[in-house]
């Protein structure tokens, strides 16, 4: 790239990396905060993982409109509004005095995140070239995630040691209003949108409302029993549901997933690498924070600085995945990634212990960090390539989607499996089993990334199945 044209994109790289920062920071800082929320507001062990899962699903069930909204309607002005939405949500958390009104905060917290997270990745994939620039400019995005990660944690113990778990929320509020100055600043205007494309409202719907009734059956089943009524008229819903929104895209003149993109083979398989990263990898800042807070005793800020040298290696970790897809390629990059990052899932689950010290999970935590890094930028690039730029919105959409909604899916079973002990509680062998199997689960995902293969790039308007030879080459 030019020096011009580094000058020209440069701070809107830096803003997008930013909107990274402040969702990077908010994910660890709530895991950190759980306990305290759980005990103010009157959560029960098995209801309180509903302040991730409220977001995740509502995260997840609308990217898909993200996505569209982003290519029809412009990136600037879904960038701004998923801000706006982002700030006030997290200043209605705060004043939350109810389980039921956090739950809801953070769903619109989630909202607001599904129109943000397109809009970014489609302005970064449609601003810079697909090869050696974009695969930079998606490391510097994640490695925004990296630092917010660390910092989120470490700020997180610090403001709910001092101030209280509503504080966690509070902070995001002048992020937002920061990220919203800068938008109008170095972004550049959206053209006036297109009329006559309707959004595909039953397809958003039908897909939001199985995905949310899934999750919940997969959340509350532990609970209730598998076979109880309330479970089983959940998942039954949730089929005909996603049974139905499958039926409603194969017949929208504007369905909110193209099934044409599927035959993109690199989104495809980025889709499936994005469900099984974040419901394995994504699931890890639970099951650590339950084994250090309830189970060995440690408080908000210990616990937030237990998290600060996996954020910092995972920082590393998406340099690291920078120079490997340059060399190795996409394939082995993210080969190299889930691989390191399943050795320590394994390894946090042979730390833990009724009287275990930290030093015996630093082993286990610097290789899922540094796992999570190289494969979150590589998984990110394989979604994007061989996308033409009118459809880089949705494409986004789409592997994020499986992203959280795969997170909310992997949380609730790792949960069933680590709340194994008296009462239902958290237990050292419930942990490790969510370890190991999680550890397994990721393998398998490396295994589905070997069946990623080589092709040309994509002119434009077309896709093309596979990834373009510039991401292995350069």
């Amino acid at each position: 790239m030019s020096p011009t044209a580094r000058r020209r994109t440069g701070p809107m790289l830096a803003l997008l990396a930013f909107a990274q920062f402040i969702s990077a920071i908010d994910y660890n800082i709530v895991y950190v905060a759980l306990p305290a929320i759980g005990r103010d507001l009157g959560f029960t062990a098995q209801s309180l993982q509903w302040v991730v899962s409220a977001y995740a699903v509502a995260f997840g069930g609308f990217l898909l409109f993200g996505g569209r909204a982003a290519d029809r309607l412009g990136r600037r002005r879904m960038f701004v509004l998923a801000l706006s939405l982002y700030g006030l949500s997290s200043l209605l958390g705060a004043l939350a005095g109810a389980p039921w009104a956090l739950i809801a905060a953070r769903a619109v917290q989630g909202l607001g995140g599904a129109l943000l997270l397109p809009a970014t990745l489609s302005l970064i994939n449609v601003g810079f070239a697909e090869g050696r620039p974009r695969n930079r400019a998606l490391a510097v995005w994640g490695g925004a995630g990296g630092v917010g990660l660390a910092l989120g944690s470490l700020l997180g113990g610090i403001l709910t040691s001092g101030f209280g778990w509503a504080s966690v929320f509070i902070v995001n509020v002048p992020l937002a209003a920061a990220g919203i100055a800068a938008a109008f600043a170095v972004i550049p205007a959206d053209p006036r949108a297109g009329r006559g494309r309707g959004f595909d409202l039953p397809g958003t719907l039908t897909a939001t409302l199985g995905g949310t009734l899934l999750v919940y059956a997969l959340v509350q089943a532990p609970e209730t029993g598998w076979d109880a009524p309330e479970t089983a008229g959940a998942l039954t819903a949730a089929a005909l549901l996603l049974g139905l929104f499958a039926a409603v895209e194969s017949r929208t003149a504007n369905p909110v997933l193209p099934l044409d993109l599927l035959a993109n083979r690199g989104l495809g398989t980025a889709m499936v690498i994005t469900f099984v990263f974040m419901g394995t990898f994504g699931a890890q800042y639970y099951t650590l924070t339950v084994y250090l807070q309830d189970l060995r005793g440690y408080g908000a800020l210990a616990t937030g600085l237990a998290f600060l040298p996996g954020g910092v290696i995972g920082l590393a970790g998406t340099k690291i995945s920078e120079r490997l897809l340059g060399a190795a390629g996409v394939r082995r990059t993210l080969l190299a990634g889930l691989l390191t990052g399943a050795a320590g899932m394994a390894g946090l689950a042979l730390g833990m212990a009724p009287a275990g010290g930290y030093p015996a999970l630093l082993p286990g935590i610097a290789l899922l960090a540094l796992g999570q890094g190289i494969t979150w930028t590589a998984m990110f690039v394989a979604a994007a390539s061989g996308v033409a730029p009118e459809r880089q919105g949705v494409a986004s959409a789409m592997a994020s989607t499986t992203q959280q909604i795969g997170g909310a899916v992997g949380l609730a079973a790792l949960v069933a499996l680590v709340n194994t002990g008296p009462g239902g509680e958290a237990s050292i062998g419930g942990l490790r089993t969510a370890g190991w199997v999680a550890a397994a689960v990721t393998v398998v995902g490396a295994a589905i990334a070997l069946t990623l293969r080589t092709g040309r790039p994509a002119a434009p308007g077309h896709d093309v199945e596979a990834m373009p030879q510039a991401a292995d080459r350069t």
